[in-house]
């Protein structure tokens, strides 16, 4: 398992502090180009702009700064969908749908590079870090199934769309429109960069809610005002 920071040790300059933030910005873009394993401290460094004992004063190593990454991204998105999946929340499935939609883009819609990393990790990483990756992953799993599953008891999801494929395909694709749209759009249709990504998840949504929805030809009112920029 990747082991969790540990408490700042001193070592290299007291004087001298960089910002954790800073440094899990540049970690993000580096995990993002080399993968955990290509990645090096020296590597963070550089890209931070600092020294490497300075790095070494908040992580004991590079797995400790991909743990904390994940530690700062994963839980507020999780409590978000977790409001959204209770049951006294008495909408439409496919609103509720479209809200978790829009709160995983709220947080992290625009972090190419926090996406690229755990996608990476999730391929190519060792054991350790799928499993880390996993054990963040799973509530965000649960409060979708959950969603999906009340959908079933509601009459509004086909009961035969079992769940784990359901929430897989809900979460998974939209990641890669969030990748693909806004760059390969304008090079292929010639949509604009700043429409792309609004098309794109609108058009997704419905595709995707068809496919599950137990009524598929009604429409959904909460997408029937005129498409606008995200923000």
């Amino acid at each position: 398992m990747i082991h969790s920071p540990k408490t700042p040790r001193l070592r290299g300059p007291k004087t001298t502090k960089v910002d954790p933030e800073h440094i899990l910005a540049a970690a993000e873009r580096v995990f993002a180009k080399e993968g955990l394993l290509g990645a090096s401290i020296r590597a963070i460094a550089r890209e931070a702009g600092c020294d490497p004992a300075l790095i070494y004063y908040h992580f004991e190593n590079k797995e400790a700064v991909f743990t904390t990454m994940l530690d700062r991204k994963f839980p507020p998105l999780i409590a978000d969908l977790e409001k959204l999946a209770d049951p006294s929340d008495l909408r439409h499935t496919s609103e509720r749908f479209w809200d978790a939609l829009r709160t995983i883009y709220r947080h992290v819609g625009k972090d190419a590079g926090f996406r690229a990393t755990v996608r990476g990790e999730m391929t190519r990483g060792g054991e350790g870090v799928k499993d880390t990756i996993a054990q963040h992953v799973l509530p965000l799993f649960k409060a979708l199934s959950s969603l999906f599953q009340q959908g079933v008891q509601r009459g509004h999801i086909r009961p035969e769309v079992p769940p784990p494929l359901g929430v897989f395909f809900f979460a998974r694709l939209y990641i890669e429109i969030l990748d693909v749209a806004p760059v390969m759009a304008e090079r292929i249709a010639h949509i604009p960069v700043e429409k792309a990504l609004p098309m794109a998840e609108r058009s997704w949504f419905e595709l995707y809610w068809r496919g599950i929805a137990t009524q598929p030809d009604t429409p959904l009112p909460f997408l029937g005002k005129p498409m606008e920029p995200l923000p």
